[in-house]
């Protein structure tokens, strides 16, 4: 959903820095390992007021629009996985108007690269994984998607030279 659907303006380095994570561990892995409950509740909190302040502000992508409603024209399945919890990405949807109703977030399953969500949608849709595109932004998606079997095609409407490189290598390796 984030910069795949919508514009996020998500900003990784200060959450990381308002809960105390390395700059190079996972947020939501993180907070998962903590072991006192009252520092975990509080890094949830963070991140919650974090993500609802995105979403209030989160507008289409340039093209996208257009792509859901060419997909939908054509009848394709479309889905929305997202590391996101559901409030943020209700906020998302309705203040968009995004009419993709399959929509599983972090509360629903386990935070990409799990496969999960993934294997949930194609075994709804009764199609195999390996006819399935996830089209994603980060190395989280690319890693879901190869995880679930899935092709996986890597979208930045604006490249970070740092993300894109992650990606490519770990699509080397595979």
């Amino acid at each position: 959903m984030d910069d795949t659907l919508v514009q996020t303006t998500l900003d990784f380095a200060a959450i990381k820095r308002a809960i105390g994570c390395p700059t190079s561990d996972d947020i939501l892995t993180f907070i998962h390992n903590l072991a006192c409950d009252e520092r975990k509740a509080e890094a949830n909190q963070v991140v919650l007021e974090h993500e609802l302040q995105d979403a209030q502000t989160s507008v289409w992508l340039p093209g996208a629009e257009a792509f859901v409603a060419l997909a939908k024209q054509h009848a394709l399945p479309l889905a929305i996985v997202t590391r996101n919890c559901r409030q943020a990405t209700e906020i998302k949807l309705n203040n968009n108007s995004i009419a993709i109703e399959h929509v599983i977030t972090r509360e629903d399953a386990p935070a990409k690269p799990d496969p999960t969500a993934l294997l949930s949608i194609a075994n709804s849709w009764q199609i195999e994984p390996s006819d399935i595109a996830y089209l994603g932004d980060y190395i989280y998606d690319i890693q879901a998607a190869h995880n679930a079997e899935m092709q996986a095609w890597l979208y930045k409407h604006q490249v970070g030279i740092d993300d894109y490189k992650a990606c490519l290598s770990y699509i080397a390796k595979t």
